[in-house]
């Protein structure tokens, strides 16, 4: 087993896409602590901020992370996520 593995991944939602994006991000949370080789996966709103989420993840190991990565629900997220993020541009 290697070291554990930490992600913190920061999103904002674009224009009229804040609760999409929310929801979106819900589920992976609900997803993803099931997962065997989860440790912590915590969603953040910012405060003062409109649509602004951070997600704090925790891997058993760089093998767990790849796992997460591959699962179905993680890949639809994937599709769908890139539709409601404010890419700056």
């Amino acid at each position: 087993m290697g070291e554990p593995v930490t992600v913190f991944a920061s999103f904002e939602g674009a224009a009229g896409k804040t609760e999409e994006l929310e929801s979106l991000l819900r589920l992976m949370v609900a997803n993803t602590r099931a997962e065997s080789g989860c440790e912590q996966y915590d969603l953040y709103k910012e405060r003062g901020s409109e649509g602004v989420f951070h997600l704090f993840e925790r891997y058993r190991d760089q093998a767990a992370l790849e796992e997460h990565r591959a699962a179905p629900y993680y890949l639809e997220y994937r599709t769908r996520v890139v539709d409601v993020l404010d890419v700056g541009g």
